[in-house]
């Protein structure tokens, strides 16, 4: 991609009646490098968030395995580890897959690049099972277990219908139609209004999160109430006879 950006800039015919310097010949050099740079990499991003995607669906969906071989574990330092070795993987790559999903909430690259269109639904999905799993204890409870796992199956099987179907298969004639559907360069408006409604709800959920955060730690400084002092019964003195 690079060298192709570096080869329009030399095919390109000169407009100029004088010869170019050699500081226009790195100017225009750097920029394509910089240019060609910058796709390159969101377009690899793109191409490995489902990786991603497949490895936070592995790791969720394989608790129970890490639970069955925590209970043959004899030895207790091995168990703790196992399991925190375990927690600390499946939270990371899920915080990992929604920040380089936050590309998908850049309106300049979504109108002009070649995004699965499903992209901003995915990335609102997974932020509402990471709102799920900090606000409710999903190792514990078994429903708050099951809306995790419904988050995230509809996140990954959304954006690898719109990657698989949409960018892949650009290149298929009888899929042209449904690639160019997928595709946000192609629907410029339809990507850009998924693209703020999911960012509102984004907004939403993060905002939440924050006010939560907030006062769970205002409970945390203020401490436990203080106990009520109970008043002690007043004994009234005996009558005088």
């Amino acid at each position: 991609m690079i060298l192709d950006q570096i080869a329009i800039i030399a095919t390109q015919p000169l407009t100029q009646t004088t010869p170019l310097t050699s500081d226009d010949v790195a100017t225009a050099i750097t920029d394509a490098l910089n240019k060609g740079g910058s796709q390159w990499l969101i377009s690899t991003i793109v191409a490995f968030l489902p990786v991603l995607w497949m490895m936070a669906l592995i790791l969720h969906l394989g608790r129970p395995y890490i639970l069955r071989t925590l209970r043959r574990m004899g030895l207790r330092l091995g168990a703790d580890v196992w399991w925190m070795s375990y927690l600390i993987l499946r939270d990371t790559v899920l915080l990992l897959t929604f920040a380089l999903s936050f590309i998908f909430f850049n309106p300049n690259l979504v109108a002009n690049m070649d995004f699965p269109i499903t992209g901003p639904i995915s990335a609102l999905l997974l932020l509402l099972a990471v709102a799920v799993k900090l606000s409710r204890r999903a190792d514990d409870d078994i429903a708050a277990y099951r809306l995790v796992t419904a988050f995230l199956v509809l996140g990954a099987t959304l954006y690898y219908i719109g990657t698989v179907f949409g960018i892949e298969a650009a290149d298929v004639d009888y899929l042209s139609g449904f690639a160019g559907a997928m595709t946000t360069s192609s629907n410029p408006a339809v990507a850009l209004g998924i693209m703020w409604v999911s960012l509102v709800g984004v907004g939403l959920v993060a905002g939440w999160l924050f006010l939560r955060a907030m006062n769970s730690a205002a409970r945390t400084l203020a401490g436990p109430p203080a106990p009520k002092a109970t008043q002690q019964p007043q004994v009234q003195p005996p009558a005088a006879q």
